[in-house]
């Protein structure tokens, strides 16, 4: 089944499910809106539909930090399809005109106004719930609901904090999670949170299976991280290394990388019980999905962990990676003095006083006061070394110091070439290369320094490789569902190798496939793209097409590899019927655009800003993020005819030949 679908030429779309607009939802789509939008996609010979996670996130829209990696959101739960919900007709159509009129759905005020009135609900049934056969067996066959129910539960009687914070049960058992489900006292908050799965389950599952009945494929999206605030690390901590935060390395885009604070998998623990967590999520997914995303499948084969007593990435470090050992160093002629100069930060006597008199603005005392708190002279040298009880950026923070003077100790925290993270074990600096440490070795040093770490880089990547074919593997080995990785970021050599071997689609996101070691960064010509390959023309972390191209594209250099010079410097809907078309002669086997650069096919849904049709832009935390909304009802879209056949003409486009050399983009 999945290597028919999986060699099937397919036109997909991907939507959030928050964001379709059904005549029956209430201010954000819902999971029968499915249904709705997959008849349009079947007008518009759309083959696939892809979505992002649903999971339940509490009262934050982010769909990547979910309290559960089993429970979905009720804020997609279509109340009036409920028995119960008989007699609320009138209060559901209050909150439908309160909240349908919005341009992006306000997410934590729909999500608080839906849950109050499904409590509501679940009070005035509550003797017939807990009759219900049907819920009782699907309880038994979902035993992950105890400890969820149990979890959100506590975190409302703790008023939403961390489960860090709550003043009892930070630490549980199964026992003790077990006793939390059975404790007579709370039996009815838990049959809550119970029925609200139950129902979310039955909703989505029809969904689903209507989809599939029509001929369409729902794809659906797993992160691979979880929230450490959620209830898997809660009653499974053994699975997680927890004074780790996972990211990824700085880049041109993030110079301090990025810091995303989930924890990282602790591998070995996991491997004790078969993978037995990883492999009920597959299984859960299943019921849903025929194929799915696997979110940083980069991750899979080596993580950018950083302590948590940091808030960059800069410190980070891979996981795992092979470690560097001090008998190593001295083996490259480094004695204890020199070892010292390369794995601890020495800052000068003067940087500190031009960092916070000639740029901060501070006094002689706020100089003096930072080299009493925070640095130890080195002998009679003009240079100081952090006091050994200044370590991490949070030990900085803490100190009463200038501002200036934290900001610029934070920064030299980084300035080496190694760093000691266990008794003489060190791995490097992303940014070693800058360091005031490296700069000064000779150019033999360098040399021998290089040739050092790429030997333990090779050893790193035979690891990373074995690592992820046997971790991938537990996500395809026992499912028919297609799996498609999100490989974007810094790669290794192994990772083409591996999805290759396991048959799991890459992404090629266009903006972003150009050959960076070639001086002029040609686009590479989509006839070069691998078959098993998921193309696109943005991600849900990106600007739109649209704003890309009006906004940050090379365009002259995009014409010339586009094959139309003559492409408008402002976007409109021939530009983006260039894009798309081209798009899909791509070789890849899926072609999966995002449904405003597809809305952009005709005029009739272009927004005045541009930026308000982003989904989200990482690094911000606002109401903005992850609550776009289409711009009208599904049913009112799919009287479009001239986006219809737009979209229709796609699947007719055949795959663009490969072609030996890459074109060069224009010059000037």
């Amino acid at each position: 089944m999945a290597d028919a679908l999986t060699n099937k030429r397919l036109i997909g779309v991907v939507v959030p499910v928050g964001a379709l607009r059904g005549k029956g939802s209430i201010g954000v789509g819902e999971f029968p809106d499915l249904v709705e939008f997959a008849k349009l996609c079947k007008k518009m010979d759309v083959g696939l539909i892809q979505i992002l996670p649903v999971n339940d996130t509490g009262y934050e829209s982010s769909p990547y930090g979910a309290l559960t990696a089993f429970g979905l959101n009720p804020i997609y739960l279509r109340i009036a399809d409920l028995d119960e919900a008989a007699g609320y007709k009138k209060r559901l159509d209050e909150i439908s005109a309160k909240f349908n009129r919005e341009a992006r759905f306000p997410y934590y005020k729909l999500a608080r106004a839906k849950l109050e009135l499904l409590r509501n609900i679940f009070r005035d049934n509550i003797e017939k719930i807990d009759r219900e056969t049907a819920l009782s067996v699907w309880l038994q066959k979902n035993e992950w609901v105890k400890a969820y129910a149990a979890f959100r539960r506590l975190k409302e009687a703790n008023n939403e904090k961390s489960w860090k914070e709550w003043k009892a049960f930070q630490t549980v058992s199964s026992k003790d999670i077990e006793a939390l489900w059975n404790d007579p006292r709370h039996k009815t908050e838990n049959l809550f949170w119970v029925w609200l799965q139950y129902n979310l389950d039955r909703q989505f599952a029809a969904a689903a299976d209507t989809i599939a009945e029509m001929g369409i494929i729902l794809k659906g999206d797993l992160p691979i991280l979880m929230n450490l605030d959620s209830c898997d690390v809660w009653a499974h901590p053994e699975y997680f290394h927890q004074n780790f935060s996972a990211g990824a390395p700085p880049d041109m885009y993030s110079p301090d990388g990025q810091n995303w604070g989930f924890p990282i998998y602790n591998w070995a623990a996991q491997a004790e019980d078969n993978y037995v967590w990883w492999r009920a999520r597959i299984k859960a997914a299943a019921k849903y999905y025929k194929a799915f995303r696997i979110d940083h499948v980069l991750g899979f084969f080596r993580i950018w962990a950083t302590s948590r007593h940091y808030k960059s990435a800069v410190m980070g470090r891979f996981v795992p990676f092979a470690p560097i050992k001090k008998a190593e160093l001295q083996e490259l002629g480094f004695d204890d003095t020199r070892i010292s100069w390369i794995t601890q930060p020495h800052i000068p006597t003067h940087e500190v006083w031009d960092a916070v008199q000639r740029q901060g603005g501070g006094s002689d005392e706020d100089v003096n006061r930072i080299f009493r708190l925070a640095l130890d002279r080195i002998g009679g040298e003009e240079l100081w070394l952090f006091k050994r009880t200044v370590r991490y950026q949070a030990d900085i923070e803490a100190l009463d110091i200038h501002p200036a003077g934290k900001t610029y100790l934070i920064g030299e925290l980084g300035n080496r070439i190694f760093k000691e993270y266990d008794t003489n074990t060190y791995s490097f600096i992303w940014n070693y290369k800058k360091s005031r440490q490296y700069v000064s070795l000779s150019a033999a040093e360098r040399d021998e320094l290089e040739n050092f770490l790429s030997k333990k880089t090779e050893i790193s990547e035979k690891k990373w490789e074995s690592g992820a074919k046997k971790l991938l593997s537990v996500l395809t080995e026992d499912s028919s569902m297609i799996a498609c990785a999100e490989d974007l970021g810094v790669q290794t050599e192994c990772v083409p190798r591996v999805l290759k071997k396991l048959k799991i689609l890459s992404l090629k996101v266009i903006r972003w496939e150009r050959d960076w070691n070639d001086e002029s960064k040609p686009y590479i010509p989509y006839g070069n793209y691998p078959e098993l390959s998921v193309c696109t023309t943005s991600v849900h972390d990106s600007t739109t097409l649209r704003e890309w191209w009006n906004g940050e594209a090379d365009q002259d250099a995009f014409s010339a590899f586009n094959g139309s010079p003559c492409l408008p410097k402002n976007y409109n809907p021939g530009t983006a019927r260039t894009f798309i078309r081209q798009a899909a002669s791509a070789r890849s086997q899926w072609r999966i655009f995002p449904l405003i650069d597809l809305l952009h096919l005709t005029p009739r849904w272009y927004a005045d800003d541009p930026a308000s049709e982003r989904i989200n832009v990482p690094g911000t935390c606002n109401e903005f993020n992850w609550t776009w909304r289409l711009p009208e009802c599904i049913e009112e879209i799919a009287e479009d005819t001239e986006l219809i056949n737009a979209v229709k003409e796609l699947n007719a486009i055949d795959a663009a030949p490969p072609h030996q050399k890459k074109s060069a983009p224009a010059k000037g």
